[in-house]
């Protein structure tokens, strides 16, 4: 795929102006959305995507295409489980919903800048050591196991990284809108708003540590990989509001995102064997018998779990809707919320 240094100057300035666009028009005058301008934008952020990786598919050809519907289902699929991590900190931090748009406006940004530098970081490592995709591949199987079996009900608000800001910085007991500082008494305090802020930060950094070896499971280019990633990230704000009282039901995502971080880290395992060349396996030579999972089957497993997952939550949540309580049992919590 021959992505030239203007082609991503071009792609970087648009996506600057999407969250400048957004800011200013929706973010910038502190209001809770409406369902309906919620649904409005989604469906206009998604459609803008996938028109995109039909135009990757027309451009570069559809096997570059796959690549990136698969990983635009993947990395959209972390990122509604990031969103329920944000709704658990924010209820945690008791943020009023008219400046909870601001927080997750700044999040996605702050995610956004971080999954850049992990892209580029992997990027450099794949093309300069092979083995890395066992270390990807490993990696992804550890987040698998803890994403399907871990229950932890800690809020992200209380933990041990929080603890240790709110010991090291004055923070004041109440909002002052949406300011992130205010002076009392002469000494300035820091506001709930920039500790929340700061939380959902670091759970940024934290879900960018699987969110992009899994996507590099997927394709070796990083233009499908920023993209894919971009896309994913734009119009969450709106999908936070849109179906924030559906991701309480959505109580199989986690072992859904689980199967899907399993495969990829078993793909990237049987591409790190069949491009070996560590010394101490196999005398240094690639294993040309581990087969190559070939991506139209990557995009219709990872396509069929997201479906097989979402359904099979609304029909349980339907069916024992007593059983789905506002709290935690049901939330698809991994060792991420443990900061």
């Amino acid at each position: 795929m021959d992505i030239t240094p203007l082609i991503w100057v071009i792609t970087i300035a648009i996506t600057i102006a999407f969250f400048v666009y957004e800011f200013f028009a929706h973010v910038r005058t502190p209001h809770e959305p409406t369902i309906a301008e919620s649904a409005r934008w989604s469906i206009f952020y998604i459609s803008l995507a996938l028109l995109f990786g039909v135009g990757i598919g027309v451009f570069s050809g559809w096997t570059f295409g796959g690549e990136y519907f698969a990983g635009y289902l993947t990395e959209k699929a972390l990122s509604i489980d990031n969103l329920f991590v944000f709704l658990i900190v924010m209820t945690g931090f008791a943020v009023p919903k008219k400046y909870q748009q601001k927080v997750l406006m700044i999040g996605i940004v702050i995610a956004l800048i971080l999954r850049g530098i992990f892209i580029a970081v992997g990027a450099t490592l794949i093309e300069n050591f092979s083995w890395i995709f066992y270390l990807f591949g490993a990696l992804l199987l550890v987040l698998a196991y803890r994403q399907a079996f871990s229950n932890h009900e800690s809020n992200p608000a209380n933990g041990r990284f929080m603890t240790f800001v709110r010991r090291h910085l004055p923070v004041s007991d109440e909002y002052n809108g949406d300011r992130l500082t205010v002076v009392k008494n002469g000494k300035r305090f820091v506001t709930p708003m920039l500790l929340t802020i700061i939380a959902i930060g670091f759970i940024d950094l934290v879900f960018a540590v699987d969110s992009i070896p899994a996507i590099y499971g997927l394709t070796d280019q990083a233009y499908i990989v920023f993209t894919a990633n971009a896309f994913a990230l734009m119009g969450l704000r709106q999908l936070y509001f849109l179906i924030g009282g559906l991701l309480e039901r959505l109580v199989y995502l986690a072992q859904g995102l689980a199967v899907i971080l399993a495969f990829i880290g078993v793909k990237l395992v049987l591409h790190a064997m069949h491009v070996n060349e560590l010394p101490f396996i196999n005398g240094g030579e690639p294993m040309l018998w581990a087969p190559e999972i070939p991506i139209w089957f990557s995009l219709l497993f990872i396509a069929a779990t997201i479906t097989i997952a979402t359904v099979a939550s609304l029909l349980k949540t339907r069916r024992a809707p007593d059983s789905v309580p506002a709290g935690a049992d049901t939330t698809p919590t991994t060792d991420k919320e443990h900061s």
